[in-house]
């Protein structure tokens, strides 16, 4: 990776991004230290410009940056850093240093997975998605071809916004049976771009 430190007076802007989310977290800085860092650990570490030194991301809060991967734009002068956060990233206590509002879109669908997964281990009398997960396979199963019927005879037969009320459905369930098989939906997304 040639990046060119200089430009910057031995510094780059980097550009934090959730690596499931794809939500943008943060801004930091980093030198060839902090670089050679967060590489040989695994955890983002910025160089700090206000106290002149590394700092690894959560060496007080907790609140770390594992590693994903790292690209470097065009100019060869700016990091976008992929992570996994541990915890929110702001000093305030948010998600994301640029609002409290969570990931969009798309995104959006990962933090939907992630409460999936928690209700794995959820009393199935507490949410009816820990109630398809403690359930027969066949269950999760039944209920994606339901949902499947009932989004085709919303897209034939009625409004618009009854076909998107069913593809939330189809989605949520063919989550829900990934996640009782151990998949997920990052997974078809591979196989997606795969087929491109």
């Amino acid at each position: 990776m040639n990046i060119d430190f200089e430009k910057g007076g031995g510094l780059v802007p980097v550009i934090v991004q959730d690596a499931d989310t794809d939500q943008v977290l943060m801004l930091g800085y980093m030198n060839q230290a902090a670089l050679a860092a967060t590489q040989k650990t695994g955890l983002v570490t910025f160089f700090s410009r206000s106290r002149q030194t590394l700092w690894c991301k959560g060496e007080t809060s907790g609140n770390r940056l594992a590693l994903a991967d790292i690209a470097v734009d065009c100019d060869a002068d700016t990091l976008l850093v992929r992570a996994k956060p541990k915890g929110p990233i702001c000093h305030t206590g948010t998600v994301s240093c640029f609002g409290s509002q969570g990931s969009t879109g798309f995104g959006w669908l990962a933090n939907l997975a992630q409460v999936i997964e928690a209700r794995k281990t959820a009393d199935p009398t507490s949410s009816y998605t820990a109630s398809l997960l403690s359930g027969p396979l066949d269950r999760c199963a039944q209920k994606v071809g339901e949902e499947g019927v009932e989004t085709v005879i919303a897209a034939l037969a009625q409004s618009d916004q009854e076909l998107i009320s069913e593809s939330a459905d189809l989605l949520y369930h063919l989550m829900v049976l990934l996640a009782a098989k151990d998949l997920s939906l990052g997974e078809v997304i591979t196989e997606l771009r795969n087929r491109a």
